[in-house]
């Protein structure tokens, strides 16, 4: 069928932005600050300070307060070729000339007091088990955002994102209090299916399917700009609070920003529709469009009335994830999009992990690392909805892969070198931004939380490797960031063959998602061709009046 005419009317009569999708996307945009929140969370929670063998003699606890460039200290403990400290060796005792590996460690308190790597010892040789742990989190992103994206098409977005919210609040909150590793890591799992998955994306769609055309782009930039502000909680109460216990309590306590959300937020109107529920998604409008104050009359029965007769041309069918594989266009335009979410965060997190680094006050430095993406997205405000989609996506994707591999080439840990790495994070924070909104518009209604869930999970599949990636560094240190700039390149000249979605109706059915931007790539819009018709046009009752049509009755 064509795009929905009388959903689109039904929804026209909202406006693009008023008093009540303000505040329900208020109530939907928090979810942004959580997922934020926990993402990063194990950065305080888990960190990892300086740290280096126990004395025997010299030191007496875990926290020495012998400075650790007394002539004792250097003659027990080798240096490394930057003249640090070795981390994990120091002399045998018995033997001054053979290093051998730690037993015991001494942690530098300058900025951390507790964390569940001192209370462990994940360093040096265990360090992989403290990383495996943000792994794992992040394979929980993975899980959710497939499972739950499929699952709110099918129950709802608004069913999905409260049990979600609940879920987060338990168990940020009851993962503290948990003493053994392998329960800490199976919470910490769950909480990313729930925690960064079911309730950000499904925030994210009812966003994106109740907010009119223009004003999606600023809504979609607030979401990402409200998720590095989470970042930014991260080290705003990891500077405060230094029992890990606690913070870690703390941070799972914002979960009772959603305690009011089953009654205050609603289902989205245009998902109801295509369930069949029109009478709902109509009750929806209305009370909108009383809160707005707008005034405008609404007759239910019309509007119920057209989606049973709708309903009863068309096959019922109900749509999921294969959906998105069935037909040849839409297959290549998924594709296309995965690879667009996995190359962007391969490159986000990669540039964080493997380049540039900077020495200081680890709070402020986290805090500036989420600080440092809010002129990337003031900048896509502004030029969104003028350049495009495709050509503001793909541009930034080359720019940031650009900077990976020219930042491999450059001495790490220059001004140069930081320089040119703070600009790729800014590009890719703006890419990666600008493919949630565009995501939301290609795919259709029937779909639409299946292929965000489905690009999500590319991109928490890319930041689950990333750390693996990183290892390449023993064989030579140019290669993980040349890897993430080849991919970033090759997926952000791909991207110029997607549709443009500015300003464009947004796909209700799977034929609607197949034939929506049939031959519109940036090189056709270059060469002056036109794309081939879309299912995107008027019906011709759409040119009748509805007050003629009910003033007709």
């Amino acid at each position: 069928m064509a795009v929905d005419y009388v959903l689109e009317d039904l929804m026209g009569k909202l406006g693009e932005f008023g008093k009540y999708q303000f505040l329900q996307f208020f109530l939907q945009v928090l979810s942004a600050l959580t997922a934020g929140l926990h993402m990063l969370s194990l950065v305080t929670v888990a960190a990892v300070p300086e740290h280096r063998c126990f004395i025997e003699g010299i030191d007496n606890g875990t926290f020495s307060q012998v400075p650790w460039n007394t002539s004792d200290i250097l003659a027990a403990i080798p240096l490394k070729d930057n003249g640090e400290l070795d981390s994990c060796h120091m002399y045998d005792p018995l033997d001054n000339r053979t290093i051998v590996t730690c037993t015991q460690y001494v942690y530098d308190n300058t900025y951390y007091k507790d964390s569940r790597t001192i209370d462990w010892n994940f360093v040096c040789d265990r360090r992989w088990l403290g990383a495996i742990v943000q792994t794992v989190y992040m394979l929980g992103v993975f899980t959710g955002a497939v499972t739950l994206g499929g699952l709110a098409d099918k129950v709802g977005r608004k069913t999905v994102f409260c049990w979600s919210a609940l879920l987060q609040l338990i168990i940020g909150v009851g993962v503290a209090f948990i003493p053994e590793y392998f329960s800490f890591m199976a919470a910490r799992f769950v909480l990313g299916i729930v925690g960064s998955a079911g309730a950000y994306i499904c925030g994210f769609v009812l966003t994106m399917e109740l907010v009119g055309p223009t004003k999606r782009t600023v809504c979609g930039i607030t979401f990402q700009a409200v998720f590095a502000g989470g970042i930014m909680l991260v080290a705003g109460w990891g500077a405060l609070i230094h029992n890990r216990q606690l913070l870690q309590v703390v941070y799972g306590l914002h979960g009772c920003l959603f305690l009011g959300h089953w009654w205050w937020l609603d289902e989205s109107p245009r998902w109801l529709w295509m369930q069949g529920r029109a009478a709902e998604a109509v009750d929806i409008v209305a009370k909108g469009l009383r809160i707005n104050g707008s005034g405008i009359p609404i007759d239910k029965d019309y509007f119920v009335q057209k989606a049973k007769q709708q309903s009863a041309m068309e096959e019922k069918s109900s749509a999921g994830l294969k959906d998105l594989f069935r037909t040849p266009n839409l297959r290549m335009k998924t594709l296309n999009v995965c690879l667009c979410w996995f190359a962007n965060s391969i490159v986000y997190y990669g540039l964080s992990l493997s380049a540039g680094k900077l020495y200081g006050n680890p709070y402020l430095i986290l805090f500036i690392m989420g600080l440092v993406e809010f002129p990337s997205y003031l900048t896509i405000v502004f030029i969104l909805d003028r350049l495009g989609r495709r050509s503001i996506t793909s541009t930034l994707m080359l720019g940031g892969g650009l900077c990976c591999i020219i930042a491999a080439f450059i001495a790490q840990g220059s001004t140069t070198s930081t320089s040119v790495v703070m600009l790729g994070k800014l590009l890719i924070a703006g890419s990666f931004a600008v493919i949630y909104n565009y995501s939301a518009e290609l795919f259709p209604t029937v779909v639409r939380n299946s292929a965000m869930g489905l690009g999500s999970m590319c991109a928490r599949l890319s930041g689950a490797l990333t750390p693996l990636i990183t290892l390449l560094d023993s064989f030579d240190p140019k290669i993980p960031a040349v890897l993430f700039g080849v991919v970033a390149i090759g997926s952000g000249f791909w991207v110029m063959f997607l549709p443009e979605t500015m300003n464009q109706p947004m796909p209700e059915s799977i034929e609607d998602g197949e034939n929506f931007g049939k031959g519109d790539t940036w090189f056709s819009q270059c060469a002056g061709r036109k794309p081939r018709q879309n299912s995107i046009f008027d019906d011709p009752e759409q040119t009748v009046p509805l007050k003629k049509i009910e003033s007709g009755k």
